[in-house]
């Protein structure tokens, strides 16, 4: 089954990327893996605090997560899975599309804000040409109404 992979993360533009991949593996038969990434600068301190740190970050995460997926699984039928991975974010996202062939395609979420479209999709689309996969980069300013239209 080709999976839609989609990142979680704090920011706003995440929650159309996420309702564009789930809409998608609706209408296609296709399944959606959710990656959150724990960069490694949280963890810069003593290995107890490291350890706390890292636990309390993956609770937040899978709390988030839990959120998506029951609309997910409610709205559109799809079950999401969770992978969370600790790293820089786009190695780690590259090494997640290259060790799961089930992976076909990558959303993620463009920022509307004055700061650009954010870091992983200006970093991603300098390398569009490489990547192994399509990515679909989905507005953040998109109406649910729009991002149903298109999806």
């Amino acid at each position: 089954m080709r999976k839609f992979l989609v990142v979680l993360d704090d920011t706003r533009e995440c929650l159309n990327a996420m309702r564009f991949a789930a809409m998608r593996a609706a209408h296609t038969g296709g399944g959606v893996e959710i990656l959150s990434i724990i960069p490694p600068e949280e963890f810069q301190h003593w290995i107890g605090v490291a350890d706390i740190m890292r636990a309390e970050a993956r609770e937040r995460i899978e709390v988030h997560f839990e959120v998506f997926a029951k609309w997910m699984r409610d709205r559109q039928g799809v079950d999401p899975n969770l992978v969370i991975r600790e790293g820089e974010p786009v190695p780690e996202l590259l090494a997640q599309i290259r060790e799961d062939p089930d992976i076909g395609v990558l959303v993620l979420g463009a920022g509307t804000g004055k700061g650009g479209p954010g870091p992983l999709v200006t970093q991603l689309t300098r390398n569009a040409g490489t990547l192994p996969v399509p990515v679909t980069i989905v507005p953040g300013s998109l109406s649910k109404e729009r991002l149903e239209m298109v999806s």
